[in-house]
């Protein structure tokens, strides 16, 4: 018989390995999906994780957009790892990102043709504040009314979403673009674009404030009093609560924090890379989070390292799809599977696997 036998502690070695064992049980997953599909699975498996770096027809490409696309991965994912290491789900972050991009965007457009130096910091604030904004939706009504946050952020989405596609027909609707849905491009307005800190590197000033984002959180949680709070309270809530923490304060932090830094990701993302509010800018980003910051095992550091893995099957996805002919579908649940095997297999670090007879009473 085989049985899970609890385990005193959770083990720290398991905690540190599951993650590299889950990226392994994705790549045998994932080549038997390819396989059943009629592609060779170890051309599919070596095209999104070895091709984009050291193939030298891709990798001069590929590099650059490796950071392009782990950045927005790696803000919203620390902000959200915050309130999962305090209990504090937060599912929504894609309207969070989409609505710091629709007020970012539209502070920035309120001054145009300006070429002030001020208007790409001012729509920066403005992007955190329509993330937090947003965020501040299920907060409140969690704080007063006792709702559940992961219901009141993953419906908030679709709100979002619909808002989306309102100001890009609308609201924000350039008035030059001969009736098409869509802002101006913020790529030919130098004061609000954000563009290439060094050419062909990919660092904009998105990845730089998702690697100073990096080095902040974890200063927090391992030396600021905030820190030891959230992590107390997701450890023990009534040790956190008999050591004085406030759980409607914490809620509101956590959840503001997580929106503000995912509607950072959305302002970066719409005055940079995408260039434009349009009615497809959604790019389920705030959902891939969510696996970047358990494959991180919501910590600062594995969550850099995560948004890059994660960043790489995008590029590489991508890759497969026009290399071999690869469905997008395939691609996403091969996405999907990280985060599934993590899950599976986090079993190990708090159960141990026995194997033997059984006892009869």
């Amino acid at each position: 018989m085989i049985r899970l036998e609890k385990r005193p502690s959770p083990s720290r070695f398991w905690a540190a390995a599951t993650p590299v064992l889950a990226v392994i049980a994705t790549m045998i997953a994932g080549g038997i999906l390819f396989a059943a599909l009629g592609k060779n699975p170890f051309e599919a498996i070596r095209t999104i994780f070895w091709d984009p770096l050291f193939h030298e027809s891709f990798a001069a490409y590929s590099r650059p957009q490796l950071l392009v696309k782990a950045g927005p991965l790696i803000l919203i994912a620390i902000g959200l790892s915050m309130g999962f290491r305090a209990g504090i789900w937060n599912i929504g972050a894609e309207g969070q990102y989409i609505m710091g991009a629709i007020f970012g965007a539209g502070a920035g457009l309120a001054f145009y043709p300006s070429e002030s130096f001020l208007i790409f910091p001012l729509m920066v604030v403005a992007g955190a504040v329509g993330g937090w904004a947003w965020a501040m939706i299920p907060a409140v009504l969690k704080t007063k009314f006792g709702t559940n946050e992961i219901l009141v952020s993953l419906m908030l989405v679709y709100v979002a979403e619909n808002i989306l596609a309102s100001v890009s027909s609308g609201l924000l609707q350039n008035p030059d673009g001969m009736g098409f849905p869509g802002s101006r491009n913020f790529g030919q307005w130098p004061a609000a674009a954000n563009t290439e800190i060094f050419v062909n590197s990919g660092m904009h000033w998105g990845v730089v404030t998702a690697f100073i984002v990096v080095i902040f959180a974890y200063v927090m949680l391992t030396r600021h009093i905030l820190g030891f709070q959230i992590r107390l309270t997701g450890e023990s809530p009534r040790a956190a609560r008999f050591a004085g923490v406030n759980p409607t304060r914490l809620i509101l932090i956590c959840l503001g924090l997580s929106g503000a830094l995912a509607g950072m990701a959305g302002l970066f993302e719409v005055s940079g890379p995408a260039g434009q509010i349009s009615i497809d800018f959604g790019s389920g980003y705030g959902f891939t989070a969510i696996i970047v910051a358990f494959l991180g095992r919501l910590n600062p550091i594995g969550i850099l390292l995560a948004g890059l893995l994660m960043a790489l099957t995008y590029i590489g996805g991508e890759l497969a799809q026009l290399m071999l002919g690869l469905p997008s579908a395939a691609i996403q649940l091969f996405q999907g599977m990280l985060l599934f095997f993590l899950l599976a297999m986090d079993v190990l670090s708090n159960y141990r696997i026995r194997i033997g007879k059984t006892e009869v009473a």
